[in-house]
């Protein structure tokens, strides 16, 4: 991740009511909410939520699916861990096995990597 992106994407979370729509979209977890679920939950007024979402959206940090009516968000947990690690690459004078394992081990715990190709497993008979 180039400092340009970090730095986009620390200022979308650098504001109180997108960090709390983050922040309810990471505990949703990689299946989202939809935009109104959100909006009621943290009483957020639809104007200022579809705001919130874009600015979100623009750094990468949420995705956005239309199913019928609804407007699915879900956070981007590949960018995360991009912005997580960014973060701490330099961390424990030049040693960062030893902090992007607490990390590695955390969102291994919350969200698993989701693979990009969806074969199934074949199994031995």
């Amino acid at each position: 991740m180039e400092i340009k992106t970090a730095v986009l994407a620390l200022g979308a979370l650098a504001q109180e009511t997108r960090l709390t729509i983050f922040r309810l979209l990471v505990e949703a977890g990689p299946e989202g909410l939809a935009a109104g679920c959100i909006g009621e939950t943290l009483k957020v007024p639809g104007a200022t939520l579809s705001f919130h979402l874009k600015e979100l959206a623009r750094t990468g940090l949420v995705s956005s699916k239309q199913e019928k009516q609804f407007i699915y968000y879900a956070v981007d947990f590949e960018r995360m861990a991009d912005l997580m690690t960014y973060l701490t690459q330099n961390c424990c004078q030049g040693m960062p096995q030893e902090c992007l394992t607490v990390v590695e081990t955390a969102l291994g715990r919350c969200c698993p990597p989701q693979s990009k190709s969806k074969k199934p497993k074949r199994t031995r008979r």
